[in-house]
Parts: C-alpha cells; structure tokens; sequence
C-alpha cells in the first residue's frame, strides 16, 4: 500500500494528515474552514483516496496560513506516499465541467515543482474561505510533492463553481498519474531513469 501519515507543527497550524493513494475515497477531515472540508472530501472521493486531515490553525486571523500549510502538508504526504515513482503512469490530465465552469488540470510527477494557475474568481470570500489561497493551496502542493501542475479555468461566473472543478481536476488527473502502468511496473517512466 502507497501510504503516508504527516505531522507538521507550527506556531500558526498543527495539521495531522494520512493519505492512502490506494484506498477507495474515504475522508475525515476537520480543517475549521468549511469550504476548505469540502473541497478535501472532494479530493479524496474523486481520486479514490484515503484521506484523514486534522488541523488546528489561527483562522480567527484567516484562512492564510491553514490553507497553505494544508497545502504543504498534502505535498509532503503524497510524494512519501509514491516513493520510488516505479510504475507510475506519470502524466495525468482531466477537463471538469460543474454547471457554467470548466477547469482543465494538466500535471507531471516530474520531481521538477512548477505551477501555472489561470483563474479568475469573482468572489473573494466563501465562508471563512479567502479564495485567493486556492493558488496558494496549489502551489504549495506542487512545491512538497514535486509537481509540474498547470490549473486552468476555461471559463466560469460562480466562484464555488469554478474552485470545486479545479479540486476535482485535481483530483482525476492525479488518480491517472499515480496509478500503475502494469507494462512498466518495474521501471520509471522516464528517459533520464529517475523521477
């Protein structure tokens, strides 16, 4: 089983954070920022994930630091998770439609962190939810596991919308990435031998 549990402890969060890349969508998450639960429990169910989240943080500030340290702490687990990268697929892409959006994720378990994020979200708060941390959220991802991550939103008007569909982009195409190519299951898919 491709399994990781993290514990990361800062003066602004404590996050406690398992992941199973192999399990079958499972999710308990407490985050103490509703939106941000929902999107986690989205991300678990659409990329069959076993995902437990536990996160104290000062949202009595904002959304800021849990967020992004979220981020971080999902980058850190996914990438113990794969390990070695052997057998990958590598390479996952998904296009999203959730009702007027569409949002396109493209991504690379390269071991080379880059994002590009094409968004616009026309609402700035959803809930205790600040909307510009999704790039943040995302970026930090990309940064701990190593992620060549391209995010982008081909059109959309609702702001809760527009973030679900990158989540669940996300998502599918991280579930094609991680999964096993059954003819190279003893190798990594790339020419420079390592990933």
């Amino acid at each position: 089983m491709r399994t990781s549990s993290i514990e990361r402890n800062t003066k602004e969060t404590k996050i406690k954070m398992t992941l199973n890349l192999d399990g079958s969508g499972d999710a308990h998450i407490q985050t103490g920022i509703g939106f941000m639960d929902h999107m986690l429990e989205l991300l678990a169910f659409h990329g069959e994930f076993d995902l437990n989240v536990e996160c104290q943080g000062d949202i009595q500030v904002d959304s800021h630091h849990s967020v992004e340290d979220l981020g971080i702490v999902l980058g850190m687990c996914i990438k113990e998770a794969l390990g070695d990268k052997k057998g990958i697929v590598r390479y996952g892409q998904m296009s999203i439609p959730m009702d007027e959006a569409m949002v396109t994720t493209t991504l690379d378990l390269s071991g080379r962190p880059y994002l590009v994020y094409n968004a616009n979200l026309p609402m700035p708060i959803l809930g205790n939810y600040e909307t510009e941390m999704t790039k943040e959220f995302f970026k930090a991802v990309s940064d701990q596991a190593l992620i060549t991550l391209h995010i982008h939103e081909n059109y959309g008007e609702n702001t809760h919308h527009i973030i679900e569909a990158m989540f669940k982009s996300f998502a599918r195409a991280l579930k094609q990435a991680v999964s096993i190519d059954e003819k190279n299951k003893n190798k990594v898919v790339s020419s420079k031998g390592i990933l």
